[in-house]
């Protein structure tokens, strides 16, 4: 790229702010690819969705395959460079969309998912690690909530022109569209996003590689991601049933859930900026954001749709606060020669929430009823801020009691 420069390790000047915008893009098409097939799929695929369990079986295939292959596509982007990953992800998912869109027959399906979560798995962390590292350290938090912003909007209006495009044309004429807004990405990334080339990087053993991985400062921010992530599954997941026996229609549902995407996009971008300016720390936004995302939880306890719309914004400014400010104190800790395999393992840490958060909720919920499936994970997820207060008082009082002994 021209006029771009490599400073300390990341790529600076002129072309490195609109090299963003694809990344950007990125984000969205990975989220608008999981929710707006994933939301239709039940309803549109009768030939290929025979029952739950097969129902069950194509969406886990995404998931499974992003769980597996997001920490090795992240070491990969550090050893042979971010950006042909990132433009080899997107080329393989619009491959993966473009061949049941050819094929459209129920076992192509299947590989065609198998192939969109693998090829997610691929650019997704990619596009993460080179936000890092085009971004100065002093202003990756507007970049992460920039980042955030867009893959909230592709979250929000996946499942909504999901449904238009299936209902105007099927679900090849959806997969089609993925195909071309995948191939679309990456000819623009490959344009315009400047080449990050890998640095030079230590001999790293497996040891090395879990005492990273279990320092304070990746596995804070990676359960604070996590735990966001879960209480956004179960926000999408559940919130509309609990609208439903409350008497709400759909499209009342539907909206609650649009308010939880709505706050968390809106969010994610002045969070971010808060953090660049000093006026936000990052310990103090992911407590607050984790007390206030557990006070969400727990407000869906609360009947009717005053529950459900209480719950949904508070999740959504929860996670909003949580999700830039998780990434760039993964980014700040992190050396710039291991950046893919940090968010690539940050990103397998908030499939495990994705998942876990809905199984602990529907665990529960089998076994008692809905409400105490919210309200268990409302006190997963308030432990954490309640010991980081319960720590710091502790931690208080001898030194004041030392204090007053010195007097």
């Amino acid at each position: 790229m021209v006029g771009a420069v490599e400073r300390g390790g990341r790529v600076v000047a002129g072309g490195a702010g609109r090299g963003m915008w694809p990344l950007y893009a990125a984000g969205f098409t990975t989220a608008f690819g999981a929710h707006g097939i994933a939301a239709n799929l039940g309803g549109s695929a009768e030939g290929a969705v025979t029952s739950l369990l097969v129902l069950g079986g194509l969406l886990a295939l995404y998931d499974g395959a992003e769980v597996l292959l997001k920490p090795v596509f992240g070491s990969l982007a550090d050893r042979v460079g971010a950006k042909p990953v990132l433009l080899g992800g997107l080329a393989a998912f619009a491959a993966a969309s473009a061949l049941y869109a050819v094929a459209d027959s129920p076992g192509w399906l299947w590989a065609a998912r198998l192939g969109q979560g693998a090829a997610a798995s691929a650019f997704s962390p990619s596009a993460s690690a080179m936000v890092a590292r085009l971004s100065p350290a002093a202003q990756r938090g507007s970049a992460f909530g920039g980042y955030g912003f867009h893959k909230s909007i592709g979250y929000t209006l996946g499942p909504l022109l999901g449904g238009v495009l299936v209902w105007a044309g099927g679900l090849r004429l959806l997969f089609t569209v993925m195909a071309l807004c995948a191939a679309g990405v990456a000819v623009w990334a490959a344009a315009a996003v400047p080449g990050v080339p890998p640095l030079p990087r230590k001999r790293q053993t497996v040891a090395d590689l879990a005492r990273r991985l279990a320092d304070r400062s990746f596995l804070v921010p990676t359960a604070a991601l996590a735990a966001a992530t879960a209480a956004l599954s179960v926000g999408v997941g559940f919130l509309p049933v609990s609208g439903a026996a409350a008497g709400l229609g759909t499209i009342a549902t539907g909206a609650a859930v649009s308010v939880l995407a709505a706050a968390a996009a809106a969010v994610q971008p002045r969070a971010g900026r808060a953090l660049d300016a000093g006026r936000l720390s990052t310990r103090t936004g992911l407590l607050v954001g984790l007390g206030v995302t557990a006070a969400g939880v727990g407000a869906a306890v609360v009947p009717g749709v005053v529950g459900v719309l209480v719950a949904a914004a508070l999740i959504g400014v929860g996670t909003g606060l949580i999700t830039p400010l998780g990434f760039a104190a993964l980014a700040a800790a992190t050396p710039e020669e291991r950046m893919g395999q940090t968010m690539g393992s940050a990103e397998l840490g908030r499939e495990l929430g994705d998942a876990g958060g809905p199984l602990l909720v529907a665990g529960v919920a089998t076994v008692s009823a809905l409400a105490f499936g919210y309200a268990a994970l409302a006190v997963l997820l308030a432990v954490g801020p309640l010991l980081a207060v319960a720590l710091r008082l502790r931690t208080r009082v001898p030194r004041s009691r030392h204090r007053g002994q010195l007097r």
